[in-house]
């Protein structure tokens, strides 16, 4: 993904800032009137297992053997919890005019029901460490434990307790191809950028694996697995889904988490939940890791080497998936 900055809108948002205790407050009582339900355990081992399992096959560049190895384990993975899994598959043309396979796939639960939530996560890895400090790793595949491979498995951990208790409302899992093989940070500018990025999500947006496909809303999981994490409301996610990304946030305060989502505005993201509201208009969220002390604004690992299993810190998974799960069993 590439982070955008507007600063204009920056500079309206950080004055609206002034007023986000108020708002806090609201939604915080807005949360408390949801409906209390038995929310299964998120497990955090389990989790750290889908992680260290995914890199496992090595890098996940479209294309790679690493990257069918890690498809085929995933559509395997998905089918054991999903009582649906659609594949979705082709091929798509990146900035540098390259051909590039693709899959997707989407996990459902209760497919007829109108009243539904998108989940999602992109699960290819980053060709080129482009940002590594060190200029000599910069041409080396990312392994992408935080950056790809955390929300995939925070989603497969989702996708496991929903197939032991169902969900009181439709649920589609969507694990998109072929995010993050977008053009290095050495390349010259050229066409447009958010079309460069999310190609398998786009490829998706316009061809759902369902005809007229919508949800009421989704939530979108990008590095999500870090020790320290700090997810701040990302601007489009304002933009687009305001008043659920009170919701969620407000969700994981309440069950403790609020230090982990702090009710902050961040940048703005091009990200698979661009095309999702954009060209199929379903409100969709971030839940990013964003860094206000970064140079790249994101957390310090983004698209370098050191984005390994290392990073990982299983009280972050731990407070996003529990988030998750506790969003999704108290909807009606």
């Amino acid at each position: 993904m590439k982070k955008i900055f507007i600063p204009l809108v920056l500079f309206l948002l950080m004055t609206a800032c002034n007023q986000q205790g108020t708002r806090q407050n609201a939604n915080q009582e807005a949360a408390k009137q949801k409906p209390r339900v038995a929310v299964p355990e998120f497990n955090a081992d389990s989790a750290y297992e889908f992680i260290k399992t995914q890199l496992g096959f090595g890098p996940r560049i479209p294309d790679s053997r690493g990257h069918e190895q890690c498809g085929d384990w995933l559509h395997g993975k998905l089918s054991s919890y999903a009582p649906e899994v659609t594949v979705q598959k082709g091929k798509v043309t990146a900035f540098n005019g390259h051909l590039l396979s693709f899959r997707n796939f989407i996990g459902s639960w209760k497919p007829e029901t109108p009243n539904r939530i998108l989940l999602c996560a992109h699960w290819d890895s980053r060709p080129w460490a482009d940002h590594d400090p060190d200029p000599k790793n910069r041409k080396k595949p990312v392994d992408a434990a935080n950056d790809g491979a955390s929300g995939v498995a925070v989603l497969l951990e989702t996708a496991r307790q929903l197939s032991l208790k169902a969900p009181a409302i439709g649920i589609d899992i969507m694990l998109f191809d072929v995010e993050d093989y977008g053009p290095p940070q050495d390349l010259p500018v050229t066409g447009n950028q958010d079309e460069q990025w999310g190609l398998g999500s786009r490829y998706w947006s316009e061809n759902p694996h369902r005809s007229n496909y919508t949800a009421r809303y989704g939530i979108l999981l990008d590095m999500v697995g870090a020790a320290n994490a700090t997810f701040l409301m990302e601007g489009f996610s304002l933009q687009y889904a305001g008043d659920i990304v009170k919701s969620v946030w407000a969700t994981a305060g309440r069950i403790g988490y609020s230090a982990f989502f702090l009710y902050e505005q961040g940048g703005y993201i091009t990200d698979d939940h661009l095309p999702i509201n954009q060209i199929r208009n379903i409100p969709t969220l971030d839940i990013v890791h964003l860094d206000k002390n970064s140079s790249t604004g994101f957390y310090p690992g983004w698209h370098t080497t050191h984005d390994n299993l290392e990073v990982i810190d299983r009280h972050t998974l731990k407070a996003v998936g529990q988030t998750l799960l506790t969003v999704i069993y108290e909807e009606q």
